[in-house]
């Protein structure tokens, strides 16, 4: 089964880097798709960089520096995966992207918002689940404990 992992470098997107692991470890044969969007450049990137090709290769780097940690974790438990870096709506550009390499599943982190917030901007996760063709596995952030609780 190829799955598409969008990774943000968010704990959240590592966790379902983990999640996807365990399904592989558990006998689910797996290929997996890392996905990093990055936001396209501001008008004002486009007037101070003078050179579109600049922009294109920071975004390219950036998106590379976020997903080493789930290449790494896929690397560790000898899981074939493929890269893939793009700009744009993150939603809209998964959504493509899962298309493109045609992906049968999406496991990908939630970050958690409450209702409200997530009602009123909508979060990627919940585009991608309502217009994937494909399963969607959303995967929330592991609890941490409170920091101001005592010992």
């Amino acid at each position: 089964m190829k799955i598409l992992l969008p990774v943000d470098g968010s704990i959240a997107s590592l966790d379902a880097v983990r999640f996807a692991i365990r399904m592989a470890q558990d006998g689910l044969n797996t290929s997996v798709v890392l996905a990093n969007v990055q936001e396209s450049a501001t008008l004002y990137e486009l007037v101070v960089a003078h050179d579109p090709q600049v922009i294109e290769q920071v975004s390219a780097a950036a998106g590379a520096h976020t997903l080493a940690a789930a290449e790494a974790l896929l690397k560790a438990a000898n899981i074939d995966y493929e890269c893939e870096v793009a700009s744009g709506d993150p939603a809209h550009t998964l959504i493509d992207i899962l298309e493109n390499f045609e992906c049968e599943m999406v496991v990908m982190g939630a970050s958690g918002m409450s209702p409200l917030r997530s009602a009123l901007l909508g979060s990627v996760s919940n585009e991608v689940l309502h217009a994937a063709g494909v399963p969607v596995m959303i995967v929330k952030a592991a609890e941490t404990p409170d920091q101001d609780m005592p010992e």
